[in-house]
């Protein structure tokens, strides 16, 4: 008795099997594309050493600071901007929102601002969330910005506009 699979032709079942491994392919693939879109709308965070007295912070006020136009607090401590590469992923909304600058400008930006400032840097830019919340930690007078889920309790989240990151309304929200 012959089964059913041998009276089918033989390019048949490869046309189907083609198929089916092409929809995995294509499902897959979507699956790549929307998790990447996903992970590049993170939400942001203000964060600030434990020392600093601040406890919020205007929008136009955190624009000075991150154009280094003010580069002390109002208790005197001198200020460190600590924010990942402007060429990161992460770092596309703030761009965005902050800056309001492309990214080569925002580049050029930076440079200026160190300039002449070897020991005590305007900005300083770090690899990782995790070097970011470290450093702030570190560092009297630091503020940073980073993705919320890698805050830990060595930092202080300031509010941004009166409001805290996952509230209604909050700016550096990724979506």
């Amino acid at each position: 008795m012959t089964k059913f699979h041998e009276n089918r032709p033989h390019g048949l079942f490869r046309l189907v099997g083609a198929s089916v491994f092409y929809r995995k392919i294509i499902g897959t693939s979507l699956f790549v594309v929307m998790s990447l879109s996903l992970a590049a709308a993170r939400d942001l965070a203000v964060v600030s050493n434990k020392a600093n007295s601040l406890a919020g912070i205007s929008l136009p006020d955190l624009v000075k600071v991150c154009k280094a136009q003010t580069n002390r607090w109002p208790d005197g401590k001198p200020i460190t901007l600590i924010m990942r590469a402007p060429a990161s992923p992460e770092m596309k909304l703030f761009l965005e929102k902050v800056y309001e600058l492309p990214e080569a400008q925002v580049k050029d930006l930076i440079a200026t601002a160190n300039h002449g400032r070897t020991n005590h840097p305007a900005i300083m830019i770090v690899e990782s969330d995790e070097d970011l919340v470290n450093k702030v930690a570190s560092i009297p007078g630091a503020v940073g910005v980073v993705d919320v889920y890698a805050i830990n309790s060595s930092v202080a989240v300031i509010k941004l506009a009166g409001k805290l990151p996952l509230e209604p309304g909050y700016l550096l929200h990724g979506n």
